[in-house]
């Protein structure tokens, strides 16, 4: 198995992480695409990042989250698209994870995603990993499911107890 390595994007890794986003767009045809501009303040910005997996010698993926401005203490998760041909390799969990780690320690609370009925693989990824179905937070026009995982469930749990 190819040791797979995870690392936060910083400025020397832009131009690989913007043409993993082309891709990850081509793929599931994406409309409303980033220009280098708002990519750069989407996802290089503060409380924002994109992480990059690399497998052997090859960048096998990314994931990125930007801070979610009409929710307080949420951000989103956005791109998250491994290469075919990494499938299966564990770096979609791999990506996940160290963006996850990154939210729970910036501060965040909940994080947020949309996605569309016809992307299955994902839909079951994310349910795995916690997610679940909210209601619509954004004007994507692709989107038609949104999932939210709160960072603290058991302090959720007790509020809901409690409260």
């Amino acid at each position: 198995m190819t040791e797979l390595r995870v690392w936060r994007a910083s400025e020397r890794d832009r131009e690989t992480a913007f043409q993993l986003v082309k891709e990850y767009n081509d793929a599931v045809d994406v409309m409303v695409r980033d220009s280098p501009e708002s990519f750069d303040k989407d996802y290089f910005g503060p409380g924002a990042g994109l992480w990059l997996a690399q497998a052997g010698k090859q960048v096998a993926g990314c994931i990125a989250l930007r801070p979610l401005r009409s929710i307080e203490q949420a951000a989103e998760i956005k791109r998250l698209y491994v290469r075919p041909e990494f499938r299966g390799s564990g770096a979609a969990l791999a990506l996940l994870v160290a963006l996850e780690q990154y939210a729970e320690a910036s501060g965040y609370e909940w994080l947020y995603l949309d996605s569309k009925e016809d992307l299955k693989a994902a839909r079951r990824f994310y349910d795995r990993h916690g997610y679940e179905v909210c209601e619509r937070y954004n004007r994507n026009p692709q989107a038609t499911v949104f999932l939210r995982k709160s960072l603290h469930p058991r302090a959720e749990h007790v509020e809901q107890k409690h409260g």
